[in-house]
């Protein structure tokens, strides 16, 4: 059975009798970006590089990239400039404000590295395998460390795709000297070794996965700066003091804690402090306590040792605030002398005197009483003559 194209295929390849482009039209109209910013490592670093030429790629494409530490499987995160025709690229003043609100020097922030290729599965499932060998890798390192006697334990390893480098994680409470170790590692897997200390956190970042809340760590998801959180911070927010309810995979106060810390540094601030005098609606008062969420203000009347809520908009001046306790005179008005009706009295005098004179006749009426027979007295004659 011969195909044979329709009509409306035919209108449609013909850019003159259609009312839009094709996605590929589209696509071939764009124009390569000049820079991509892209993620990559098991930390999670950023780097803004200039691509090799000709690459058109979208959030989220994989790319291959020469870094400073080799050439590596990197993932775009969007661009800093305006010709790439997506939505979501950003300008590089935005970038950069970003990272000095996010840490400043201490953001994991390159730019020596070059853009090369979009990568293709070769380049995927080439990485696939380097990373079925951490496993390997890890338990033999472990191995070694014992050997060499050395106070520190390895957390994970990192590998690269062109397999210039293969990165050690460690953890160690002091300086150790591993030139030995790092000798015999370089030797079995024949590459350069870089052996990396880490702390409690990274390796949280490195291993971990999810948290209490249910979320993926935030360590591993998007936080770049892992600033120490202290105890302070959880007091001030209110709460609990059990370090196993408020700490996370690490062992730490939990990053979260820091969030809201500017917000309650900020709200504290309008709050008077404990044990000062303020006055309010109800006469003054000692502060005992502060909500910082709800600007409330716990006071203790000084008159009857109340204590009652305020709102902090509604506190005054203790020495002009109301004292209800003091009772003010007001001067009464005289009233205006009223001209009596005569004739209106009378008349209200007449009927209320012969109602009441009704009243008192039915009360002598009602306490009318039977009178008793006298007794007559038959023992003495006289008396009866």
């Amino acid at each position: 059975m011969q195909i044979v194209p329709l009509p409306v295929f035919e209108e449609d390849a013909d850019p003159s009798r259609r009312d839009a482009l094709t996605l590929e039209e589209q696509f071939e109209k764009l124009e390569a970006p000049e820079t991509m910013v892209v993620k990559f490592g098991a930390l999670k670093l950023i780097g803004e590089y200039k691509q090799a030429g000709g690459i058109k790629a979208g959030c989220g494409s994989k790319l291959v990239a020469r870094t400073h530490r080799g050439t590596e499987l990197v993932e775009m995160l969007t661009t800093t400039c305006s010709n790439s025709g997506c939505g979501k690229s950003i300008s590089r003043k935005e970038m950069l404000e970003y990272i000095d609100n996010s840490g400043g020097k201490d953001f994991p922030f390159h730019t020596n590295g070059r853009v090369l290729r979009i990568a293709t599965t070769d380049d995927l499932s080439r990485m696939d395998t380097l990373r079925g060998r951490i496993d390997e890798q890890v338990r033999s390192s472990r191995a070694m460390v014992e050997e060499h006697r050395l106070a520190m334990k390895i957390v994970d390893v990192e590998p690269v795709l062109g397999e210039e480098l293969l990165t050690f994680y460690y953890l160690s409470e002091d300086r150790v000297d591993f030139r030995s170790l790092v000798a015999d590692l370089a030797s079995k897997y024949s590459t350069r070794i870089e052996m990396r200390q880490v702390g409690a956190r990274d390796e949280s970042r490195l291993v971990a996965d999810y948290e209490k809340c249910g979320q993926h760590c935030c360590c591993k998801g998007f936080l770049k700066v892992l600033s120490p959180v202290s105890m302070r911070t959880a007091k001030q927010q209110k709460q609990t003091l059990d370090p196993k309810k408020i700490s996370g995979r690490c062992g730490r106060l939990m990053c979260c804690l820091r969030y809201e810390d500017q917000t309650y540094r900020d709200l504290k601030k309008n709050l008077p402090h404990k044990k000062t005098r303020v006055g309010t609606a109800e006469g003054p008062g000692i502060v005992i306590d502060g909500k910082i969420l709800t600007q409330l203000v716990m006071v203790e009347l000084e008159h009857d040792r109340r204590r009652i809520a305020v709102p902090i908009e509604e506190l005054l001046d203790p020495e002009t605030c109301p004292r209800p306790w003091e009772e003010v005179h007001v001067p009464e008005e005289p009233k205006p002398k009223r001209k009596r009706n005569r004739n209106r009295g009378k008349k209200e005098k007449t009927e209320v005197s012969s109602g009441e004179k009704l009243q008192v006749e039915g009360a002598k009426k009602k306490k009318r009483r039977r009178r008793r027979p006298k007794k007559k007295n038959s023992g003495n004659p006289e008396q009866n003559n």
